[in-house]
């Protein structure tokens, strides 16, 4: 999700009237009468909320007169950004810590926040990260699914159904019939599987978790942390995956390496019937397509007719233990207040789907329907192993420069060096941060 994050760092919060002053600190006489005495310093995660946390703090330091200061990060530098604003005299209060390697990197800096308002508030624990000594370092405030995006009314006129597709074989014949008959339908079957950037993430990051989640399926036993290899075993199952996208398209997969497709714009505007993504797409993509679906990513793997979707989340909040007491229970107060309060809760929940809190509003996200459908139905749920790929940044570049060489030449001896990337890749990557 770390690919996902845009914009440059931002802050400010607070209002020109009311209890707060137009710099976005709570007057004096504000504080005093609400009792007051700590304040809050979010350094935010997701770039794509940020207008929606800059007014939810604006509301409660009116409401609360409590400070509170949200900063989001560039895109791509969160961890860096964490790093230079931990050094400084007023560091965030309250930061994200989404993984287990975050956990070992961050869990020192992090409160333990077991026995908290805010841990009390949850109603799950399948997303909160704990360290080796049991510390509940960071709780999830969201979680997202991602699978294949489908428009059920143009598989329909392309003469299909929905019903034809409940494992690989089937999403293949749909797909297969509607590339072939392109032309005459006017519109394909996979929008653009763009390696640049703004989509490779995409096949790198989401769709590589479904080899991850079959080894860790395999094993009978979920990754806790981040193993030194992997076996590949998965491999084919992934690249049948990948080759009905890339060949089963709008865009050719020798067009592919330089991007400039929109993928979401393809989808929505009825140019593909499928288009990979996640949750975070639902507001875009129902605006066009209502009654748009999401279908786990069938690859050919026995018994995957009980697959559900992809759900996890990178989204974990920390609080800062180095901060003084006061700015600690300021920021839990926030946190609390965002979760529970139904005006707040209902913004966020618009905004990220699902919140993991019993007092938040219901999600209206269909796409996380779907993934509770399917789980209601008795269907696996597929973690995000993928938050495990060791150094990320170098490990998925390493992968898309081999999927570009793929993409232009489907050869043996190409993909032979997607799995070096993929497998090889890992060990090597492993390694690196291990020193």
């Amino acid at each position: 999700m770390a690919a996902l994050m845009a914009g440059t760092a931002l802050a400010g919060c607070g209002g020109n009237n009311g209890a707060s002053k137009a710099d976005g600190t709570a007057d004096s006489a504000s504080k005093a009468a609400s009792g007051a005495k700590g304040s809050v310093y979010w350094l935010n995660f997701k770039p794509e909320i940020d207008e929606t946390l800059q007014d939810l703090a604006k509301k409660y330091t009116k409401a609360k007169g409590v400070d509170v200061k949200v900063v989001t990060a560039a895109s791509g530098t969160y961890y860096t950004t964490l790093t230079a604003e931990m050094d400084k005299s007023n560091p965030p209060t309250l930061f994200v810590i989404g993984n287990q390697q975050g956990v070992k990197d961050w869990g020192d800096f992090a409160l333990d926040l077991k026995g908290t308002a805010i841990e009390k508030e949850l109603n799950t624990d399948a997303y909160n990260l704990y360290d080796a000594n049991g510390k509940l370092v960071s709780i999830g405030y969201c979680y997202e699914c991602y699978g294949i995006i489908a428009n059920p009314t143009l598989i329909e006129q392309a003469g299909h159904t929905m019903d034809e597709i409940k494992n690989f074989d089937g999403l293949k014949a749909v797909a297969e019939d509607i590339h072939k008959r392109a032309a005459e339908l006017k519109f394909d079957a996979f929008s653009s599987s763009d390696m640049d950037d703004s989509s490779s993430w995409r096949f790198t990051g989401h769709m590589a978790n479904l080899e991850y989640f079959y080894e860790e399926k395999a094993a009978g036993k979920a990754w806790t942390e981040c193993p030194a290899t992997i076996t590949g075993d998965y491999l084919p199952n992934f690249k049948n995956l990948y080759d009905l996208c890339i060949n089963n398209s709008l865009t050719a997969p020798t067009d592919l390496s330089a991007g400039g497709h929109n993928a979401e714009e393809e989808f929505i505007n009825g140019k593909a019937a499928f288009f990979v993504n996640g949750s975070w797409e639902f507001a875009a993509v129902s605006e066009k397509v209502p009654n748009a679906v999401m279908i786990p990513y069938y690859c050919g793997v026995e018994g995957e007719e009980k697959a559900g979707l992809n759900c996890g989340t990178e989204n974990c909040w920390a609080v800062n233990a180095n901060v003084s007491a006061d700015d600690q229970q300021a920021t839990i107060d926030f946190m609390v207040w965002l979760v529970s309060d139904p005006d707040a809760s209902k913004i966020m929940v618009e905004q990220l789907g699902v919140m993991p809190y019993k007092n938040a509003v219901a999600s209206s996200n269909g796409f996380l329907q779907n993934a509770e459908a399917y789980s209601a139905d008795g269907c696996y749920v597929m973690d995000w192993a993928t938050n495990y790929q060791p150094n990320v940044d170098e490990y998925r570049k390493d992968l898309v420069s081999a999927l570009n060489a793929y993409n232009a030449d489907q050869s043996d001896a190409n993909w032979a060096k997607v799995k070096e990337a993929f497998v090889d890749g890992w060990a090597k990557q492993y390694k690196a941060i291990q020193g």
